[in-house]
């Protein structure tokens, strides 16, 4: 047997105190699980937005293995006051409800409805707490399943027992289903932080992943995560079985005076809204037609020169104000700050309806 070295031992045994000693001043500390998980439990408690109901029941807190756990757990059986089970129980927190809840009630029930003339009644998870690494991959961060703030949905059940699965209605259902499941995937990415579905890999081709990490802020707020990126969603299916109104071309008269370079000052005082769909450009005002009137020349005295001076139609441009057809009187009108006076001969004459000011005679 071989003897070992009294040297080597000495080395074993200083590196073992020293060892030790570090573990006792705190530099090999177990982690801890971050703050912010649990500042965001007690501010969704302090919001009363979670009641607890025969569906959402309160639980003790969970505590490990590691970092994993959280201090409010609840049971979740149904949403919507009772209206949309969960098929099977979910562990979660309390934000992951409160965001459940309001994606329900602005997202999937509007979308079934107006898709399917249902809503729907149930949702099959897949998945809720559990301590377990990202796409169960040892070298991976640990999974938000991992402190109940984590949910995966395999497929929504509508009020007629319609189920629609995730693996297969997302590429292969008919219109309406893949636009429905599409638009709860592109609805909750406004509500939750990280949402993934088919086409974002190939561990979340049979459901849908939601979660409220924190993937940290930009200029915007917080930084959401929402994979496949989806741009076009079928509309839902008219429901009143009226044709669609036919298409008016615009008026070519007014469309060719638009100006698409001049602002929309005149707009700006109504909120800077476009006027109806007229066209891209801003909207200018449009000038009537001139009126065919003869040129004539009307007379006003003027007592600052002691003569009679002339004024041509331009002159009675500012009498367009008066009501089209009543008669007027010149020696009451103000002409350029001259003043007709009564002494002289008055001229009369009338406002057509077109606002223009027409001498006597015409």
């Amino acid at each position: 047997m071989a003897r070992l070295n009294p040297a080597y031992l000495i080395r074993i045994l200083c590196l073992a105190s020293v060892t030790m000693a570090l573990a006792g001043c705190g530099f090999y500390a177990a982690p801890e699980r971050p703050a912010w998980r649990d500042a965001a439990e007690r501010a969704c408690l302090a919001r009363k937005k979670v009641k607890v109901t025969r569906y959402i029941t309160p639980r003790s807190s969970i505590d490990g293995p590691g970092i994993c756990g959280l201090n409010h757990p609840f049971h979740v059986t149904a949403l919507a006051n009772g209206t949309v089970a969960i098929k099977s129980r979910a562990t979660l927190g309390c934000p992951m409800i409160e965001a459940l809840e309001t994606w329900v009630a602005d997202v999937v029930q509007p979308s079934a409805m107006a898709r399917f003339g249902q809503p729907v009644t149930e949702i099959n998870t897949m998945g809720s707490f559990n301590c377990r690494r990202r796409n169960h991959n040892p070298g991976s961060k640990l999974s938000e399943h991992g402190f109940g703030n984590a949910l995966d949905i395999g497929s929504f059940t509508l009020a007629d027992g319609r189920k629609l699965k995730i693996i297969k209605h997302w590429r292969h259902g008919e219109h309406q289903e893949r636009a429905f499941l599409r638009e709860t995937h592109t609805g909750a990415c406004r509500y939750f932080r990280t949402v993934l579905g088919p086409g974002s890999g190939r561990l979340h081709e049979n459901h849908l992943h939601i979660d409220l990490a924190m993937h940290g802020k930009t200029s915007r707020g917080l930084r959401h995560y929402c994979r496949p990126v989806i741009k076009d969603i079928l509309p839902p299916p008219r429901r009143d079985n009226l044709p669609d109104p036919p298409y008016i071309e615009p008026d070519p008269e007014i469309a060719k005076r638009i100006n698409p370079k001049r602002s929309i000052a005149i707009l700006r005082p109504l909120g800077g809204a476009p006027l109806g769909n007229i066209l891209r450009g801003p909207l200018r005002s449009v000038p009537l037609p001139p009126a065919d009137i003869p040129a004539v020349t009307a007379h006003a005295y003027d007592d600052r020169n002691n003569r009679i001076r002339d004024y041509d139609n331009r002159t009675y441009s500012r009498l367009s104000r008066l009501k089209p057809g009543a008669p007027i009187q010149l020696d009451t009108m103000i002409l350029r700050g001259v003043t007709a006076p009564r002494n002289n001969a008055p001229s009369s004459g009338a406002i057509r309806a077109d606002g223009v000011y027409v001498p006597p005679g015409y």
